[in-house]
């Protein structure tokens, strides 16, 4: 095994120059909102945390985003809230793309009469700049824009602008997708991280040229549930393909995250560690 892919676990606190994030994976209903407002604040101040990112794609009853969930999440301690093909199930949401920065929607959905933007530049607790980019993947899902040509793109014609530090949620289906996009992106950004399974995988890792990489970050939602949902609403729907209408789950949440030590001037990341909570209601 090559150095650079031995995973290095992160050190209690950051190092000088070097900057931490935090990539939340998806918020499930209430259960996941309130749980990451309960959580985040305390792993900041215990870890050390720079700057926080969290899927906000399926807080406002486990589909979609509202503008007080979206302002509440904004104000327990996250930075951005990324999203995904959910992003447009409560219109409402929509004048909010438009006016607040800190809520991304996929950048490869075009600009072509689709409100919002899909990537931006922030500033972490200490002053860093840094780049949160929000793209989509096409198996399985919308057919929208390819991901692999629109950062080519993004990263070609922005290079001059962006910062080295450089976080992508990459929200889709499949992990071989998933997966090279991050060996496609090598070196090119710091952290590539999957979302929308809701199930965490375990194979969180430093890529070869320095970027940080996980197939799915899973889900900040109920423990007895799929995928986060009230397991009477989802089995219908294996057992004789009625359709159901889903509802989030309760009790117990599980807490998912991937923590990053990033190397402020180079944009390479140095450490990665995956966190599990189980928090009781």
């Amino acid at each position: 095994m090559q150095a650079a892919d031995r995973l290095a676990p992160a050190p209690a606190r950051p190092g000088a120059g070097i900057l931490r994030v935090l990539m939340v994976g998806d918020l499930i209903g209430k259960p996941g909102r309130v749980t990451a407002e309960r959580v985040i604040p305390g792993l900041r101040e215990e870890r050390g945390i720079d700057f926080v990112t969290a899927n906000g794609e399926n807080v406002a009853g486990g589909m979609g985003l509202t503008v007080s969930t979206a302002q509440a999440i904004l104000a327990g301690g996250v930075d951005v809230i990324t999203s995904g093909n959910h992003i447009w199930d409560k219109r409402e949401i929509y004048p909010e793309l438009e006016r607040e920065p800190r809520i991304l929607r996929p950048l490869n959905y075009g600009d072509r009469d689709v409100p919002g933007r899909g990537w931006g530049l922030f500033h972490a607790a200490d002053g860093t700049e840094l780049a949160v980019i929000n793209v989509q993947g096409r198996t399985y899902m919308q057919p929208i824009e390819n991901p692999f040509t629109v950062m080519d793109t993004l990263l070609d014609e922005a290079a001059d602008e962006l910062p080295p530090v450089r976080l992508v949620d990459f929200h889709c289906e499949l992990t071989s997708e998933k997966n090279a996009l991050g060996v496609y992106l090598d070196g090119r950004v710091s952290v590539v991280a999957g979302t929308h399974t809701h199930v965490p995988t375990a194979d969180e890792r430093i890529l070869r040229r320095g970027t940080a990489y996980q197939s799915d970050i899973g889900m900040t939602g109920p423990v007895w549930s799929i995928i986060g949902f009230d397991p009477a609403t989802v089995l219908p729907r294996f057992i004789n393909a009625l359709p159901t209408r889903f509802e989030v789950g309760d009790g117990p949440v599980v807490f998912n995250a991937l923590l990053v030590d990033v190397d402020a001037t180079t944009g390479r990341a140095v450490a990665v560690e995956r966190i599990a909570r189980i928090v009781e209601g």
